[in-house]
C-alpha cells in the first residue's frame, strides 16, 4: 500500500499527533514499511498450523508446600514500645 503526504497528516490527525513538515517524509516511509509488514503476514500460510499457547514446552518445577518461617509476631511487638491488641500504637501526627 502506498501512502501520500495527504494519507499520513489523516492519520497524525486521528491519532491526535502534531508532525512537522519535515517530518512527513520519514513518517510515511515508517508507515509503508509497517502496512509492507502486515502485507507479508496476511500472505504467510498458516493452514494446518496448531497455535501454540507458548513457542517453548515449559513447565515449572514445583516445590513441597511448608511453611519456612513461623509467627513471630509476640517477639517483634514486644520489641516496639507500645502496643495493645496485636497492634503497634504510635502517636498520633494528624490533628
Amino acid at each position: 500500500m502506498s501512502l501520500d503526504h495527504t494519507a499520513v497528516r489523516h492519520i497524525a490527525r486521528l491519532a491526535r499527533l502534531a508532525v512537522r513538515e519535515d517530518e512527513l517524509e520519514s513518517l510515511r516511509s515508517d508507515l509503508e514499511r509497517v502496512l509492507h509488514l502486515f502485507d507479508d503476514l496476511a500472505a504467510a500460510n498458516v493452514d494446518n498450523l496448531t497455535p501454540l499457547a507458548h513457542p517453548h514446552d515449559q513447565s515449572l518445577g514445583l516445590r513441597d508446600d511448608r511453611v519456612g518461617e513461623t509467627d513471630r509476631s509476640e517477639e517483634l511487638l514486644a520489641l516496639a514500645p507500645f502496643s495493645q491488641g496485636g497492634y503497634y500504637l504510635v502517636p498520633k501526627v494528624i490533628e
